[in-house]
């Protein structure tokens, strides 16, 4: 079995899973005493309506701070 991180759908538990999963992030990095910017909160966006997967997220996040 493998696993999907692309998320093409947008019935409402999917969006509500992936809103959870952003504001448990956000959280978490607020909790370390970091700051989103407004351009990863628009990615974050993308991901939660589900127009990028996961993997696109955390790749635009990368490489917006030169991350490999």
């Amino acid at each position: 079995m493998s696993i999907s991180t692309t998320h093409r759908t947008t019935g409402k538990a999917d969006v509500d899973e992936r809103r959870r999963r952003v504001e448990a992030a956000a959280h978490s990095g607020e909790m370390e005493g970091l700051t989103i910017t407004p351009a990863t909160r628009g990615d974050a966006e993308d991901y939660v309506a589900g127009t990028i997967s996961s993997t696109e997220l955390v790749r635009r996040v990368r490489a917006r701070y030169g991350l490999r």
